[in-house]
């Protein structure tokens, strides 16, 4: 063979397999220096389309992380790809979700809401799969090992709401929903009432999914009283029908006499989506009491979140960076984001997300909450939610139709709820 010939061959060879190489997949995301680090794959679930509450933001702000994590290199490298799943608010549902979870070996569940805990902790536990920064609604997500929540959850949020309700009602009535979970949200609230020598509000029950409440809320007013009386309501998207029915009550001759009795409710029952539905300034919700886990949604810290949601949600009207479940779940995978770049790795696993966050990673997110850690000593020990390690909730009021800070920075309810029953 000729030197030539042999040459002609050599690049041939070359050239070909530069060419395989192209169509094998190791392509290289933008912003990268290399190729070799493997996709990552978490799920993101919530309930949408049912009768109860339902959090279709949360599922679409996962995709419009994803899509600006990818635009600027990935995680670390990796791509980061999405899996969701409506949860349909039912157990059987939100157990499919995790099976799928399972099924497709996804290294997290992020930024996820779901009241059915006991259904889908099991079959993430059994995996090794950790639930990064759940809304907070479920105890479960309080009490498994492989749950890393960002918030302190409804506990908190109850008992920082009777700490806020103590400093200006006399008498509190709460209508909460006839189920399990709200079963435990009255010791919750009087917590945070008694932490303040305040008596303990009326516990009124109510159909989670009802079409009114107007009995429910005559017995509330009733029960709280004349003057400087409020009434709380955490019904979840039914919190606006409460308010509804509760507004249509005649008037009585002790409210024209002694003024309108105070409402209030926590976030995620009442945010700013809700009370502009409801007519801005003239809503309903004017002047209420509400407390919350993060800073008012006009805070400049949320600024990075805004900047995403405006170049990658596009017309994505799901996606309102006013909501607590959208703001949980940017912080969630700020958590992500910040455990993949600690690890360092070209391969991701499920086992070494709960490695790195059970040995204590720091994870900064921008003052939106605490600093975030879930080693043992960070954990608050409560005897129904011992892995809460953010307890810190916002005191905020709804003025000119916006919801605003009350009072300035955090309130440490830590204390409170430890003390609950």
């Amino acid at each position: 063979m000729t030197g030539r010939r042999l040459t002609s061959l050599l690049a041939y060879v070359m050239a070909a397999a530069a060419g395989a190489s192209l169509l094998t997949g190791c392509g290289v995301l933008p912003g990268t220096t290399g190729g070799s680090r493997e996709p990552v794959t978490v799920m993101t679930w919530a309930p949408d389309g049912t009768r109860a509450t339902n959090q279709p933001g949360m599922p679409a702000m996962a995709q419009a992380y994803a899509r600006w994590a990818n635009a600027n290199g990935g995680l670390d490298g990796h791509e980061l790809r999405i899996l969701t799943c409506n949860e349909q608010n039912t157990s059987a549902g939100a157990a499919a979700c995790a099976r799928r979870a399972v099924r497709e070996k996804v290294v997290a569940v992020v930024g996820s809401y779901s009241q059915n805990g006991r259904a889908f902790m099991a079959p993430l536990e059994a995996a090794g799969i950790p639930y990064i920064g759940g809304y907070g609604i479920s105890e479960d997500e309080f009490t498994s090992p492989l749950s890393y929540p960002v918030n302190g959850g409804l506990a908190s949020l109850m008992a920082g709401h009777g700490m806020q309700l103590a400093e200006s009602c006399r008498k509190v009535s709460l209508v909460r929903p006839d189920t399990l979970a709200g079963d435990k949200l009255p010791d919750l609230l009087n917590s945070g009432l008694r932490k303040s020598r305040h008596l303990g509000a009326s516990d009124i029950p109510a159909l989670e999914d009802a079409a009114e409440y107007t009995q429910q809320a005559d017995r509330a007013r009733t029960k709280a009283g004349r003057a400087d009386g409020c009434v709380a309501a955490v019904l979840g998207e039914r919190t606006q029908t409460f308010f509804d029915s509760f507004r249509r009550l005649p008037e009585s001759e002790d409210a024209k006499e002694d003024g309108a009795v105070r409402i209030s409710s926590v976030l995620g029952s009442v945010s700013q989506p809700v009370i502009d539905r409801t007519g801005g300034a003239r809503s309903p919700f004017e002047g209420a009491y509400v407390t919350g886990w993060y800073p008012e949604a006009n805070d400049g810290r949320w600024a990075p979140m805004r900047k995403v949601i405006q170049e990658h949600a596009f017309a994505d009207n799901r996606v309102d960076p006013a909501d607590a479940g959208v703001q949980t779940t940017w912080i969630a995978y700020t958590v992500l984001k910040q455990v993949i770049e600690s690890l360092d790795r070209d391969t991701i696993s499920a086992g070494a997300v709960s490695h790195a966050l059970d040995r204590g990673v720091r994870i900064d997110t921008g003052g939106l909450t605490p600093e975030l850690r879930w080693r043992y000593e960070d954990m608050l020990g409560a005897p129904r939610f011992p892995r809460i390690v953010n307890h810190e909730v916002t005191f905020q009021v709804v003025r000119e139709g916006r919801l605003v800070a009350q009072k300035p920075g955090f309130v440490d309810v830590g204390e409170t709820v430890l003390s609950a029953p």
